[in-house]
């Protein structure tokens, strides 16, 4: 029998008899509000926040919204498989642990912690270049979990190179390219309070640790922390790459390639084209294009052009079991999960996370059941109403 996720509501409960309550609320719509009582403005924001009005972050909730499902009864759903498979390896469940720099600003134990978190619940959890935390460290704190590594492409091919391969030599089986982010949005949330963390050296273990970037500086980053800062950024900001370029990665990389922040179909089509391993629907959870179009919209239109071809994988704007569900049932084969599981670290680390983490699996497998589903591939166009 495949592992129950929805049992942790029993144990949830069974805990609350002796006085013990979850770390942070079950209701993942709501933690946002509380992590801004435990995290300072600047790191809130930071986490929070999205590009000019944040119209995008708000058009990627109510595309959610506009959708809704169509419970079945008298299914027999009562055991439910939610795994499926992701270039040859078998996942418990179609969630992905997003990427997420600069986790330092939020809890001590940053990376460390949250792929812990992943691990202990046997999920793939994906580093973010801008990590707070090295390569190494991070594959040593996930342990036997599987891993994925977020790219932000640095403009040095030799650099780039050095720490792709130290991805691969820790473990980290698939590469995920963050096409949307090559030069940060406008984000008044930071702007009118002056604060972008990597000038004050966070998120930035993944270069001040790799020996090529050390090998171009006058002096290491401990001995000038700005003038490393400054370097890294113009290596990684202002420079957008164009299709010709994404050779490159395959030559330097012998897993899965994923593309993230497609958008537009034709840009599907040309990853299929490329000869990429996946893509992921992504709008950067609204923090880079102000008034686009939500990555829900975008979805069913690139899946009906390539998902026969090609991984489609999701995320932006999603916060609860359902709006899983709905994304699945639009056609992606699976799901990164960003912001909520990062006001669980704010709440409580490694056990925040954890607990974020359980809490979408459990919702996710409970509104399978109850809405007559046993599998994913149960989940289709026909389980949903579009209002």
């Amino acid at each position: 029998m495949n592992e129950r996720f929805g049992g942790y509501q029993n144990e949830i409960y069974l805990h609350g008899l002796g006085g013990a309550y979850p770390p942070c609320s079950t209701d993942a719509t709501k933690l946002e509000a509380s992590a801004q009582q435990v995290l300072g403005a600047g790191p809130f924001s930071y986490v929070a926040g999205a590009a000019g009005s944040g119209a995008t972050a708000r058009a990627n909730r109510a595309a959610f919204d506009r959708w809704r499902l169509v419970p079945r009864m008298l299914t027999g759903a009562t055991e439910r498989d939610l795994s499926t498979t992701l270039f040859g390896t078998r996942l418990p469940a179609p969630l992905l642990v997003a990427p997420v720099g600069v986790q330092s600003i939020v809890h001590a134990e940053a990376e460390s912690a949250s792929a812990r978190a992943a691990a202990s619940v046997g999920l793939p959890y994906i580093l973010s270049t801008a990590s707070s935390t090295s390569i190494e460290d991070v594959a040593a704190a996930n342990g036997d979990g599987q891993r994925w590594f977020q790219l932000y492409w640095p403009s040095d091919s030799d650099v780039c190179a050095s720490i792709l391969a130290r991805a691969k030599s820790a473990g980290f089986s698939t590469l995920v390219v963050t096409l949307d982010t090559w030069t940060l949005a406008w984000r008044p949330s930071d702007l009118d309070q002056g604060y972008l963390p990597f000038l004050h050296g966070e998120g930035m273990a993944i270069p001040f640790s790799d020996p090529v970037f050390r090998g171009m500086l006058e002096k290491t980053p401990e001995e000038d922390m700005p003038a490393a800062v400054l370097r890294w950024i113009g290596m990684v900001t202002g420079t957008d790459r164009t299709w010709d370029r994404l050779p490159f990665l395959r030559e330097h990389w012998d897993g899965p390639i994923v593309l993230k922040g497609i958008q537009h179909v034709d840009d599907a089509r040309r990853a299929v084209e490329a000869g990429m391993d996946g893509i992921v629907v992504s709008n950067h959870g609204g923090r880079q294009v102000d008034g686009a179009i939500a990555a829900l919209d975008a979805l069913p239109g690139i899946v009906a052009a390539v998902g026969d071809r090609i991984e489609v994988l999701f995320d932006s704007g999603v916060r609860t079991g359902a709006d899983f569900a709905k994304a699945l049932a639009l056609g992606a084969k699976a799901v990164l999960l960003g912001r909520p599981w990062v006001y669980g670290l704010a709440h409580a680390g490694e056990a925040g996370v954890r607990h974020v983490l359980r809490s979408l699996l459990a919702e996710l497998d409970l509104t399978m059941a109850l809405s007559g589903h046993h599998v994913l591939a149960d989940l289709g166009p026909d389980s949903l109403a579009h209002t």
